[in-house]
């Protein structure tokens, strides 16, 4: 018998098709990556630079509130990941079934994602003002102390999570509202023959088959909230103290500060620390869907 191979499937557009993608990738991205590894190396200005090994990374893992600000981070993306993801399914849930309004409501639900970040950080920082703020204003009318959200250190970078939720969880729900809309409606039909109850059936076929929406929902805030700084610096620019400070904002007060080498180096952690928790995540959830 005459073993026969499989044929490996060519492309149909040639070589040279991807020069001028790999160009500007090169470009825009290898190039950046590897001069940011180099100069975390150095200690450097705009017109030279020392070579000084792994001290930037010494000094940063050393300095308290470098830690905290890495710390912060952490709480920050997993908080407003998980926040996202729940009440982006919840929300889907509600605007896929037959409730009045639904089209505007749906409209109601995304308009936070297309406001300016700035602009929605200044507005909430004036908000949340603890004795003129309308938020604060409103409990005291009903009387209910209300609470420092911005200046209490305790709460001020959790203050500033609840509106990255309260901003981005529109694109969390338009996604699962894709995924949901993916589903076919036989198989709650055969559900309800069967007598599986609402909850049931959002347990035993929504959950397992919107697995798909529900990754690219974390991935993607989970990058957003480890990268965060427009919005923590419109509302408390890390404050009070460090308390709200993130990596980012950090990196920020390092370049301000002149400390060009030591801020490279941040960005360089920052890089490996999305690489670190996105990348094991994705191929674990690819593992599973192969699985599946």
């Amino acid at each position: 018998m005459i073993e026969t191979r499989p044929r490996s499937r060519k492309s149909p557009y040639p070589l040279w098709f991807f020069i001028p993608a790999a160009i500007i990738y090169g470009v825009l991205f290898l190039v950046p990556t590897v001069s940011s590894l180099w100069f975390s190396l150095t200690r450097w200005d705009l017109s030279t630079a020392e070579f000084i090994g792994l001290e930037n990374f010494q000094q940063f893992f050393s300095e308290p509130f470098l830690i905290k600000g890495l710390v912060n981070t952490l709480i920050y993306a997993v908080t407003t990941s998980g926040l996202k993801t729940v009440c982006g399914l919840l929300l889907a849930v509600l605007l896929t079934s037959n409730i009045f309004a639904r089209g505007f409501l749906r409209t109601l639900v995304f308009f936070p994602v297309l406001v300016s970040t700035i602009g929605i950080g200044i507005t909430f920082a004036v908000m949340m003002h603890p004795t003129k703020g309308i938020i604060n204003v409103t409990l005291e009318a009903l009387g209910i102390p209300g609470p420092g959200w911005l200046t209490n250190p305790a709460l001020a970078l959790f203050s500033v999570a609840l509106v990255d939720v309260w901003k981005g969880v529109g694109l969390a729900t338009l996604i699962f509202i894709a995924g949901l809309a993916a589903i076919s409606p036989d198989y709650y039909e055969a559900a309800r023959i069967d007598g599986a109850t609402r909850l049931q059936q959002f347990f035993r076929i929504t959950l397992p088959l919107v697995r798909p929406a529900t990754v690219i929902v974390v991935t993607l805030s989970l990058i957003g909230g480890l990268r965060s700084f427009d919005l923590i610096w419109a509302m408390t620019r890390g404050g009070p103290g460090f308390s709200s400070d993130v990596i980012a904002s950090v990196i920020y007060k390092q370049y301000q500060a002149g400390f060009y080498g030591l801020s490279t180096a941040g960005n360089v952690i920052l890089f490996a620390l999305i690489a670190v928790i996105i990348l094991p995540f994705t191929l674990w959830f690819n593992r599973r869907e192969v699985e599946a």
